[in-house]
């Protein structure tokens, strides 16, 4: 394999499509913290996004590498290649690339435990933890129908507020509103995945929550999840946000369109392109939502 060739492998296998999931958080969290008054300090934003797509990224590679060793991933998927099971690289290759991207994310919070103390610390050696338990491990998130509400904790509430008290010292309220909100739709794109997987899963005994409400209730939890933000949205006003409320209501018929198609559709490879629009959607709702902050701050200031 030329060095082209294995460049464009890893690049598969670190999934960019779902990366939104690490940058939407970080974006929003400094967004609320600067409305909230904290000083804007770029260098502890950028390390901070640096390890949350070090952690997404070991979490992939782990994912991929598992999933292959316990029969999730067979010639029978229909969602987009995995670069174990289609033999492009061994289980033992990628494994090692997750737990070098766990190593980076670690000596990258290293700063950050220095800037926010212990409690940095705690969330950051547990989201490597979970990174890895997602699938791997004596408990695998994923195989337990936990991995949605992993997904909510570590890419909404736990990387909004921690992202928060970074930049401004201090915890929020706010923090937690605007965590709930980019955590719902980036638990969309886990959703839609499992539901696109879901009879492949339960086969092999991964129940992840789709394999646990099946077909109606799983669309019911994407339609609740992309409709949630903007319905939350509008606590912003009691803050006096009025453009956070109002500007990411932009990216509605985004959603409107998606939730529609996912109602129609049984689950089938035209998953693949909803996985690609719901990550449209979380980063749109996520730029739009900071954009409101930031031209709130503007208003009051």
């Amino acid at each position: 394999m030329g060095e082209a060739s294995s460049v464009s492998v890893w690049l598969l296998a670190v999934r960019p499509k779902t990366l939104t999931a690490a940058l939407v958080p970080i974006v929003v969290g400094t967004a609320i913290a600067y409305l909230d008054g904290g000083t804007l300090r770029l260098w502890v934003a950028g390390l901070a996004l640096a390890a949350s797509f070090f952690i997404q990224v070991g979490t992939n590679f782990v994912n991929d590498a598992i999933d292959f060793k316990k029969g999730a991933d067979t010639e029978e998927r229909v969602g987009p290649v995995r670069v174990t099971q289609s033999g492009l690289l061994s289980a033992k290759a990628v494994m090692a690339g997750g737990a070098a991207c766990f190593v980076v994310a670690v000596l990258l919070g290293a700063p950050l435990v220095w800037v926010g103390g212990w409690p940095i610390l705690v969330i950051g050696l547990f989201s490597v933890a979970c990174g890895y338990g997602y699938t791997g491990g004596p408990f695998p998130l994923a195989y337990v129908g936990l991995g949605d509400v992993f997904v909510m904790l570590f890419f909404g509430l736990i990387a909004v507020t921690g992202t928060h008290f970074l930049v401004s010292a201090s915890w929020s309220v706010w923090a937690l509103l605007g965590g709930l909100q980019v955590g719902a739709h980036a638990t969309v794109l886990i959703a839609i995945n499992n539901l696109r997987d879901r009879t492949t899963d339960a086969r092999v005994g991964k129940r992840t929550l789709a394999v646990r409400l099946g077909e109606r209730g799983a669309k019911g939890e994407i339609t609740a999840l992309a409709v949630a933000p903007f319905v939350l949205g509008f606590a912003w006003c009691a803050r006096g946000a009025w453009w956070a409320a109002l500007l990411p209501l932009l990216s509605l018929p985004v959603a409107v369109t998606l939730i529609r198609d996912v109602l129609r559709t049984p689950p089938s490879a035209a998953y693949n392109g909803y996985l690609a629009r719901s990550a449209k959607l979380h980063l749109l709702f996520g730029l739009l939502l900071a954009a409101g902050l930031s031209v709130s701050l503007w208003l009051t200031g």
